[in-house]
């Protein structure tokens, strides 16, 4: 296993122990998604190009849509992309307000260099690049702002056409940057941002109105592609996961959510966003159910793909994949992974390779999967969670603890989401049910 660096393995084992998804790094412990390594890098590749792709990923739960997600995204950064993901949810980010999925975009919007909020890293980098332009030319001290400011429009023209708002912020950017108005370039990236309450001062000061709606979205979106492009990214990577979230919304809701889905993707196979990689995620039932992309007949007839064969033999280059569901083998080669992980450090290696070996491992793994009525699938997340919160930290701390004799596998209601719950219950009668 590769050595990783202080910071990195205590994400990881922090994100595990709490029972989440580690935001990066997760190439490190990641099995089973060979398989998609060669389309994934042809994919990012057509991307640099200037070509726009959109994914449809399917998985039940636990299949691990959202550690691919993150796994993509990680391979995208090292090739230069910034990434972002947005988690589709009922009231903090419905699907059909586009202007909220931007604004959250911006917020998580990533790169290699910057771990969230990268926006304003990208633009000043974008302007510090033409500065750097402008030197090269020979432009000397008393000539650099202006120089840089021609450079500046030439630049904009593209960005303009394509989304005047958005150019016409830039510019009044950099103008509050070369005044040293701080408040007012802060106030500009954030209503680049998407972000909402923004001072009625600055937006006239900058000759801006109003706040981005759905349709500006879109456009400024396009304008951030040009600006990537221009400072060297190869593109966007951008994950709107758990988009199954859209069948437990009102009926007319679910119609927008899906009708705007419908318009990114028809906006992508038109070309308007040219760097673009588009990925969503969700549940076999949203793509085949009654309440899923089935309702807007257009989406469903875009996204349609035949799952009947084996699936060793599926079509990765199709517009909707299926990540393959956990299976003991699987469970058990990540918790070895995370165990060598967690021993990279401290001076305990010996020990916790001698008390949590693959055998100690392999008895978690089926007693977590047992207690959750035999679904592999559902099981990773709870047993990650005891692996480092349950077994390796106290054999870390002491000395003395033996797993075989003083540990005992619990579950306990409070430990479990409702999927974890419901397959984990005795009779019909504990299985619980979405409030209608």
């Amino acid at each position: 296993m590769e050595v990783v660096s202080s910071q990195r393995r205590r994400e990881i084992i922090d994100a595990l122990r709490r029972g989440t998804v580690p935001q990066r790094s997760l190439d490190v412990f990641a099995v089973g998604l060979e398989r998609f390594d060669t389309v994934i890098d042809e994919t990012l590749e057509a991307v640099a190009n200037q070509g726009a792709v959109f994914k449809a990923v399917r998985g039940e739960y636990g299949s691990g849509k959202t550690f691919f997600g993150r796994f993509l995204q990680e391979r995208a950064k090292r090739r230069r992309f910034a990434v972002a993901e947005v988690q589709i949810s009922e009231t903090e980010t419905p699907l059909h307000r586009l202007e909220t999925v931007y604004r959250r975009a911006m917020e998580r919007l990533s790169t290699i260099d910057t771990f969230q909020g990268a926006l304003r890293s990208i633009i000043d980098g974008w302007i510090y690049g033409l500065e750097e332009e402008a030197i090269a030319e020979g432009c000397d001290e008393s000539r650099l702002v202006a120089r840089t400011d021609e450079l500046l429009e030439q630049r904009l023209a593209t960005v303009s056409r394509v989304t005047p708002q958005f150019g016409l912020a830039i510019r009044r950017y950099r103008h509050a940057q070369v005044a040293g108005d701080s408040a007012t370039a802060e106030g500009l990236i954030a209503w680049l941002s998407g972000q909402p309450h923004i001072g009625a001062a600055i937006k006239r000061q900058a000759g801006i109105k109003g706040d981005v709606d759905h349709f500006a979205a879109l456009s400024f979106l396009q304008g951030l592609l040009v600006v990537l492009r221009d400072s060297g990214y190869a593109g966007l990577v951008l994950v709107l996961d758990e988009i199954e979230t859209l069948q437990r919304v009102r009926g007319d809701v679910r119609e927008k959510g899906l009708n705007a889905l419908r318009q990114l993707v028809d906006e992508i196979d038109a070309g308007r966003f040219p760097g673009l990689f588009l990925i969503i995620t969700g549940t076999p039932a949203f793509y085949d159910g009654p309440q899923g992309i089935r309702r807007l007949e257009p989406l469903a007839q875009r996204l349609h793909v035949d799952f009947a064969g084996d699936p060793k033999f599926d079509n990765l280059r199709a517009v909707q994949i299926r990540l393959p569901g956990f299976d003991p083998a699987r469970l058990v080669a990540v918790g070895r992974r995370v165990r060598d992980l967690y021993a990279q450090e401290g001076d305990h290696a010996d020990r916790i390779h001698r008390k949590i070996d693959d055998a100690c491992i392999e008895r978690l793994a089926s007693g977590v999967t047992g207690q959750l009525g035999g679904r592999v699938g559902v099981a990773p997340r709870i047993f990650l969670k005891k692996l480092v919160s349950e077994l390796l930290d106290r054999v870390d701390q002491f000395d003395n603890f033996e797993p075989t004799r003083d540990y005992q596998l619990t579950l306990a209601d409070q430990e479990l989401n409702p999927t974890e719950r419901s397959a984990r219950a005795k009779s019909v009668d504990d299985i619980e049910l979405d409030d209608v």
